[in-house]
């Protein structure tokens, strides 16, 4: 048996390396927004870099899950981060040549998320191999926090180094945290698991065993009507999130500089930091529904407010508390689905909730920026206003879908389906 204060220890290592990996991929994330969207002056050039560095991930993240759990984890987590960097590799030494063009930043890009890929699922599972149960929860908040990292420390941060360099050193930085990654997987790899390998016999009984696995997990999230629908209103919302989040650059850099936008994403970022602290001191317990549409509600109008001038103490302002209402809204929306799907299949649906919820994302970040740069030529204002209209646009629309969300029936009964059967409990 081994000593849990030690292997705490070595989850410590662990997660201080994917901390700092988190930092630096957040700075090539902000970096190369600018550098194509100052190289290109459109939006739908920044907002294609932005989609091909998501979608891959996402279409990736449940057969990644499968094979964290039946192949050999620590090999899965040093190809994740070490092969990483060969999209940024790719990249760097196209920019040191004289420039790289939008179509090789594509490919880099993509390389390096669809190794990503592979890493995630398995770090996260190595919470369960490294720790005792009473210690998952302290790690669970240690790892949300290096995930916020690339939202609350990275833009400030990658904004300063830009006044100071250009996207040559946010690149080298980044680089360099992947092989401290590897480095830190390397050192605690004796504590870790190789995963499920020996728990099936043959390649044919693995494919049988991943589509049974994942038709369990339909089955979980499709037998609720309300649970169904949850889902995919989820993915609705998602879609206009996604356009906050593809055009924020653009509307900001449209009449000021990266610095500036360094820290104002920082700024905004910050809601979601204040507003997790308050939920985890104040204890909510009822009015799920009632709470998701609020939140939803408030952060469509900050979001329809975000938009309206070029004043970046308003849009900090506004971009503040539309991150506050997220925490709000995930954490109503996570209570209604887990209570509301049996415990055993819980890890196959949430997989399948993950893929679907996302799919809003990826028509956001294809379709966000096109019409960006076409609302710019209709109306005959520069990108940065067209993109600040949609974004304006879309936030009402958000605040609307929060309301049809309340007056849905099926919804609505998800709740009172978990105070009937507490009440058994009782």
């Amino acid at each position: 048996m081994h000593n849990p204060n030690k292997n705490f220890y070595n989850f410590l290592l662990l997660w201080s390396g994917e901390f700092i990996s988190a930092v630096g991929s957040g700075l090539t994330s902000f970096g190369l927004g600018v550098y194509v969207f100052e190289q290109t002056g459109q939006a739908s050039a920044m907002a294609l870099v932005t989609l091909l560095a998501f979608l891959p991930g996402l279409l990736l993240s449940v057969p990644a899950g499968v094979l964290a759990d039946r192949y050999d984890r620590r090999l899965l987590m040093l190809l994740g981060d070490g092969l990483s960097a060969v999209g940024l590799i790719f990249i760097l030494i196209c920019v040191l040549r004289g420039g790289a063009q939008v179509w090789q930043i594509c490919v880099g890009v993509t390389i390096s998320s669809l190794f990503s890929a592979l890493m995630d699922p398995a770090y996260k599972a190595t919470v369960t191999d490294l720790l005792t149960p009473e210690q998952y929860t302290k790690a669970s908040g240690l790892i949300g926090i290096a995930g916020s990292a690339k939202y609350l420390v990275s833009p400030i941060l990658a904004g300063f180094l830009l006044t100071l360099s250009d996207i040559r050193l946010l690149l080298i930085i980044d680089i360099c945290t992947f092989f401290l990654t590897v480095f830190t997987t390397l050192a605690v790899r004796g504590m870790l698991l190789a995963g499920g390998a020996a728990a099936a016999s043959s390649k044919k009984n693995r494919e049988k065993a991943f589509f049974r696995e994942l038709k369990t997990g339909w089955r979980a999230v499709s037998q609720r009507s309300g649970v169904l629908l949850l889902v995919l209103l989820s993915s609705v919302i998602t879609f206009f999130l996604g356009y906050l989040q593809t055009l924020f650059t653009p509307m900001v850099l449209a009449f000021s500089d990266s610095a500036t936008l360094g820290t104002a994403e920082t700024i905004c970022a910050l809601g979601m930091l204040v507003s997790s602290i308050v939920i985890g001191m104040v204890s909510l317990k009822k009015g799920y529904v009632k709470i998701l549409s609020l939140s939803l509600a408030g952060a469509g109008f900050f979001m329809a407010v975000f938009g309206l001038k070029e004043s970046i103490p308003l849009m900090c302002a506004s971009g503040f508390f539309f991150f506050a209402m997220l925490p709000f809204a995930n954490t109503a929306l996570d209570y209604l689905l887990r209570t509301n799907i049996d415990n055993t299949c819980q890890g196959r649906a949430w997989g399948l909730i993950g893929v679907l919820s996302q799919v809003g994302y990826v028509a956001a970040y294809a379709l966000a920026g096109v019409l960006a740069d076409a609302t710019a030529r209709i109306m005959g204002v520069s990108v940065g206003r067209g993109a600040a209209q949609l974004i304006t646009a879309s936030g009402i629309l958000l605040a609307a879908t929060a309301f049809l969300l309340y007056h849905i029936k099926a919804i609505r009964s998800l709740e009172k389906i978990t105070e009937k059967e507490a009440c058994h409990a009782e």
